[in-house]
């Protein structure tokens, strides 16, 4: 088979789901090789982001994607409309922040592309064939992907509201399936979850419009659901539209109980390294988990140093207590360094003759840690602090003093609307000096405190 772009430019415009502010994507032919490119037309030509996982930035309510500052959300019903035409050369030019909703659904964009037309190209296409199986399952979500001869997803949704309960499909993936069961499919949320999405900054410009919203007992939009499947293939387009981001068609089954944008694009992570390493090349990797020595590490094993630090979190001197991050897995698990001096300002009060690391200290330094876990997960992360909600089973094992290397290692036990639950505990070296459970909610520079209790 041979590449695809589309035959003519087209627009189409709308509100963003997210940030409520209007934007118009133009579609543009785009010649061979150069894969699906997203250009910020409000900044400039060179505002260039290529459509690949690499540059996944976010995954709150959607995925977002960035590069050398500048980003793009909500791209994932855009990228299904153009993997359910098999597109591979695409420009998208965007006057604004925020891919348009639509009615929530991919069919504005399918209604787009119908216009413009496809026209195929001289190359051949690039297409990613899985040729061993691969699992994958984080915090109750599964992956199982198998070798197969086209691209197959295979979904299951549950969820405790009665009129959504368990719900399953399995569909071959090609334009025909595509526009026929899967474009039309609305993203949905739960009534219980709206007032909490908005305190979180999200849905400024979410309506009955462009979403299916769940009550306890009946759906709120005036239409009925457009199949008895609606909820769940909305689910399958969302993956679709994020397992675009390999940057090439994939002929694998991909089987997925309950997963959403995170697991999602740590899939797709996955992916990018087994097909690499099946296909016997070295894969580009966005940053992910390496392992320490409990000893210490070593300087060559940073991977987020301390001017990132600086810039994902609004702590300063001080009271700043994460030097370097050495091991990172989005929503999963960190692991981060604090070097404790006797140069720290703490030292000349507890106590003198005798100096020890307060132990509330060891426990600000997990929590701004814990912090760190959440860059891939939260927009624009610089503009928000995290406040302490709960802190439970704390435990100190053994004091802390000048010229210890303090190892904090934080594992996400839950993240949802902005409230994270994280299981910490503190090393020097093998000893465990102290262990917390910490539960903390994200919240905006520029809100006041009182407003989300």
């Amino acid at each position: 088979m041979n590449q695809k772009t589309i035959a003519r430019k087209i627009k189409c415009s709308g509100i963003g789901i997210h940030s409520g502010k209007k934007a118009t994507l133009t579609f543009k032919p785009a010649e061979e090789n150069t894969g699906i490119v997203f250009i910020r037309g409000d900044i400039g030509a060179h505002a260039r982001i290529p459509a690949l996982v690499e540059n996944v930035e976010a995954v709150v309510r959607g995925t977002t994607i960035g590069k050398d500052g500048f980003t793009v959300l909500t791209v994932e019903h855009v990228m299904a409309a153009v993997a359910g035409f098999g597109i591979d050369n695409l420009i998208i030019e965007i006057d604004g922040v925020e891919v348009p909703a639509g009615d929530g659904s991919s069919s504005c964009f399918v209604q787009a592309i119908k216009k413009a037309g496809i026209k195929e190209q001289k190359a051949k296409k690039k297409v990613a064939i899985l040729t061993e199986p691969l699992s994958y399952q984080e915090n109750g979500i599964y992956f199982l992907v198998l070798p197969h001869d086209s691209l197959k997803i295979s979904f299951q949704i549950q969820y405790p509201n009665p009129l959504v309960g368990s719900q399953f499909d399995s569909l071959e993936i090609n334009s025909e399936t595509f526009l026929d069961k899967l474009a039309d499919a609305r993203t949905f949320a739960f009534l219980e979850e709206v007032e909490e999405l908005k305190k979180a900054g999200l849905i400024k410009g979410g309506s009955l419009e462009n979403a299916v919203v769940i009550g306890e007992d009946k759906i709120l939009n005036k239409d009925a659901l457009r199949s008895s499947k609606e909820l769940v293939r909305h689910k399958i387009v969302d993956l679709l539209g994020d397992i675009y981001l390999l940057g090439r068609p994939l002929k694998a089954h991909i089987i997925s109980f309950k997963s959403g944008h995170p697991s999602n694009i740590n899939l797709v992570r996955k992916l990018h390294e087994h097909l690499a390493i099946q296909e016997g090349i070295e894969p580009v990797k966005a940053p992910v988990k390496r392992k320490a020595s409990a000893k210490g590490v070593a300087n060559n094993q940073v991977i987020i140093g301390i001017k990132q630090v600086m810039e994902k979190l609004p702590h300063r001197y001080p009271f700043l207590l994460v030097d370097r991050i050495i091991e990172f897995e989005a929503e999963k698990r960190v692991v981060g360094i604090k070097n404790v001096s006797i140069n720290e300002p703490f030292f000349q009060g507890h106590f003198p003759g005798h100096p020890i690391m307060p132990g509330v200290l060891i426990v600000e330094a997990m929590g701004q840690t814990g912090g760190l876990l959440l860059m891939n997960s939260v927009l624009k992360p610089e503009n928000t602090v995290m406040y302490f909600m709960s802190l439970d089973k704390i435990k100190f094992r053994r004091p802390v003093f000048p010229g210890d290397q303090l190892r904090m290692e934080l594992q996400m036990l839950r993240f949802r609307h902005r409230i994270c639950k994280m299981k910490g505990c503190t090393y020097v070296g093998d000893d465990l000096v102290a262990e917390a459970e910490m539960t903390a909610m994200v919240v905006d520079k520029d809100r006041l405190p009182e407003q989300y209790y």
